[in-house]
């Protein structure tokens, strides 16, 4: 370790000392500046829209008829269903959930080969809810200057009452956060109704106050650690990027040597563009210099730009001295060379493979949504015992049959026999041999799985096994909805 601080240790590092701790740095604060521009808009814009989503998505009615929910968007755990909107997903359509997983995970990859780390800097949860505690704490303490005396100042009345402030409403935030996320598992009003009366399950408690810190604690006070050290997809992402993808890029062939306005004026042309006026590491939410080159805390939100080129139009230079460029057109541009379009740069042969992968899977689960049947029949062979020998000679099987009813609405079905054309069968619940016959009708209840006892005999030929199928139908349907594939066991001597 001495050997290693020897080697890293120069005048530019005068604190580095004999500790073994003396070559890692105490985090620093981060305080953005307020910054106005597209990309600060395009901000306030993307978490207006992602936060009005989440907290009012749980509230939303949607009428399917009297033996539905009518929430828009719920998650029914007690009874295993997923609605939203007109679309109910059963336990045996995890697919569906499978299938939208895979397409957000090839969505990601689509936008970050195109753009970087948009989803970092735009509609990130993390994003979203430390810029609205930002912002918060801008409104309470005032802007980088106001908040840096403060943070500096010592504790006393001003601080404190400005501390309960600020963290009062971050805690309101962080409450509501939790709050709303638990309404997506029940009836919204009535979840709301018992949790304010005390009378709710222990777990909504528990799942508030967890996600109430979670939020207080992220968005509050680790904030860019969170983003820098926690989450694995900076990591994740670094690795989809290539040269062909948009990222916020410094020209440092156009902005280096750095110097103030005199110093340009009395060196024409020895001066870059770059005033060293700071104010694009003043605006970042991680604290970076984008002017060191590309680093995994980078979040590419382009707040850095909007500063850029506020202070390049106010000294009468080009802007885009920080700006979306790819480092292949960044090689050409101090080259000399022309660029491509930005077209061209995003609808490149990766970005349309996995855009063509990502809308495939989606085509594939629109197709299956629609051609999937809304009347399903399973059904289990006894094993114990497998058969049973009739005083007659015949040979009875037992099986237990599931109808599944995906409809919001009772139903009457009918359940016949294919196959094994001297077998007869008779439901075991009230049923006796003396109905058997080669199918039956039941009713099944709206949106419910009904369980039958059902009885399959057939005289003995051969001693050898028979296939058939029951097969349901709906009596409102032309068509059989579904049919299971079963083995009748003849049971030799």
């Amino acid at each position: 370790l001495r050997v290693r601080r020897k080697l890293v240790m120069s005048e530019a590092d005068p604190d580095i000392t004999d500790s073994p701790l003396g070559q890692y740095e105490k985090r620093k604060s981060v305080f953005p500046k307020a910054v106005d521009g597209p990309f600060r808009r395009l901000k306030w814009a993307i978490m207006v829209v992602t936060l009005t989503i989440y907290y009012i998505t749980p509230w939303l009615r949607w009428e399917r008829g009297p033996y539905a929910p009518d929430q828009a968007v719920l998650v029914d755990l007690a009874h295993r269903r997923f609605f939203m909107f007109d679309i109910e997903i059963w336990p045996h359509e995890f697919y569906f959930v499978a299938g939208l997983l895979v397409m957000a995970g090839v969505g990601l990859f689509l936008v970050t080969s195109a753009v970087g780390r948009a989803w970092c800097g735009y509609t990130c949860p993390q994003t979203v809810w430390t810029d609205l505690f930002q912002h918060i704490e801008r409104a309470v303490d005032g802007d980088r200057n106001a908040q840096l005396r403060l943070q500096n100042a010592p504790w006393g009345p001003s601080k404190i009452a400005r501390r309960f402030l600020k963290w009062s409403i971050w805690l309101a935030v962080s409450v509501g956060t939790g709050g709303a996320w638990i309404f997506y598992f029940a009836d919204a009003p009535t979840l709301a109704h018992d949790f304010l009366h005390g009378s709710a399950a222990p777990v909504a408690y528990m799942t508030v106050f967890v996600l109430t810190m979670t939020t207080f604690i992220f968005g509050g006070f680790m904030r860019e650690q969170v983003c820098i050290y926690m989450c694995p997809w900076p990591r994740i992402q670094t690795a989809m990027m290539d040269e062909k993808s948009l990222l916020v890029t410094y020209r440092h062939w156009r902005g280096e040597p750095r110097g103030s306005l005199k110093q340009a004026q009395a060196n024409p042309g020895g001066i870059g563009d770059c005033v060293d006026c700071n104010q694009c590491v003043a605006v970042c939410p991680t604290g970076i210099d984008i002017r060191v080159g590309p680093q995994i805390g980078c979040i590419t939100c382009a707040l850095c730009v909007d500063a850029c080129d506020k202070v390049m139009g106010q000294i009468g230079r080009p802007r885009g001295l920080i700006d979306y460029v790819t480092f292949e057109d960044a090689a050409k541009e101090q080259a000399g060379q022309p660029t491509a379009p930005v077209l061209k740069t995003l609808f490149r042969p990766r970005t349309l493979a996995y855009f063509a992968v990502w809308g495939g899977i989606g085509l594939g689960l629109l197709f299956a949504l629609g051609n999937r049947t809304r009347l399903d029949i399973s059904a289990q062979h006894d094993r114990n015992p497998l058969f049973v020998r009739m005083s007659d000679g015949s040979v009875r099987n037992a099986y237990t049959v599931k109808l599944r009813n995906m409809e919001s609405r009772p139903r009457t079905v009918r359940v016949s026999m294919n196959g094994a054309p001297q077998a007869q069968m008779w439901q075991g619940d009230g049923g006796s041999r003396d109905n058997a016959a080669r199918a039956f009708e039941t009713k099944l209840a709206p949106d419910a799985v009904t369980k039958l006892r059902v009885f399959v005999i057939s005289p003995v030929a051969d001693g050898s096994r028979q296939d058939f199928a029951l097969v349901v139908q709906a009596s409102d349907e032309a068509q059989p909805s579904d049919s299971h594939e079963l083995v009748l066991e003849r049971g030799g001597e």
